[in-house]
């Protein structure tokens, strides 16, 4: 259930039972000729929607502006400060958690947000925030594999585009028909969490947004079985989540 659809009523009741909240959080960035701007976000937003149904959680208003300086050489991406960001989410955070809710569960789409959410994590009470990555579920990171191997790459990968053709539909290829250049197995080690250089230096390096990600071999097929599995391990994960937190409360 998504928190901007309830009444506080409802939201009240749901807090006196025990209740954590998902926090989907993504970014506004480029995703290579055929991917769009909002990928990280619409993918961080809808699995999170999923597995809210299939666990019966609340899901928060998804957090969209996040760092991608990287990307800034590309029309379209809006990146944030990792210190802004971390100040917006802290306080999204902190808000939630006064509300009274047992803990924030963040499903996350962008791998640059994983190091200032972590931070925040390290300000709170231990277990208050937990993060989850929307591709690293075992399962999901299998057919990931499976589906597409090397040429999954780092950025505008065909995993995360299908998810967004089976959502939203399929967009122009735009010159993505051609496989960009492969990854070294050195280059994807040192450049983990969207570790990447200065904008122009970037863009130059893979001009057409791509970062080793052969983007065309998506389909709307892979991303529906993409969706369910990545729903199924944010569901499982968060109900987990769940139970410590609200044994963690009958202790205190």
């Amino acid at each position: 259930m998504q928190l901007s659809d309830m009444t506080w009523p409802d939201v009240g009741k749901r807090i006196e039972r025990g209740a954590c909240v998902m926090l989907p959080v993504g970014s506004t960035e480029q995703h290579g000729p055929m991917g769009r701007i909002g990928t990280d976000t619409i993918c961080a937003d809808a699995i999170a929607q999923r597995a809210a149904k299939l666990c019966d959680a609340i899901v928060a208003p998804a957090l969209a502006y996040t760092p991608a300086p990287f990307n800034t050489g590309f029309p379209g991406t809006v990146s944030v400060s990792e210190g802004v960001f971390a100040a917006h989410a802290g306080e999204v955070i902190r808000g939630l958690l006064a509300q009274g809710f047992d803990g924030v569960f963040v499903v996350n789409g962008h791998g640059a947000n994983i190091a200032p959410l972590r931070q925040i994590a390290d300000t709170l009470e231990s277990g208050a925030l937990t993060l989850l990555s929307w591709w690293e579920p075992q399962e999901v990171n299998a057919l990931r594999q499976e589906l597409y191997g090397a040429w999954e790459g780092m950025h505008a990968t065909p995993s995360e585009i299908a998810i967004t053709q089976a959502l939203i539909g399929v967009l122009p290829a735009n010159g993505a028909e051609n496989p960009p250049e492969a990854l070294s197995a050195e280059y994807i080690n040192a450049h983990r969490g969207d570790k990447h250089g200065p904008p122009d230096e970037h863009r130059a390096m893979f001009p057409d947004g791509r970062v080793g990600s052969h983007s065309v071999l998506a389909r709307p097929d892979h991303g529906e079985r993409l969706l369910q599995l990545a729903a199924q391990g944010v569901a499982d994960a968060f109900v987990s989540y769940s139970e410590g937190q609200m044994n963690l409360k009958r202790e205190q």
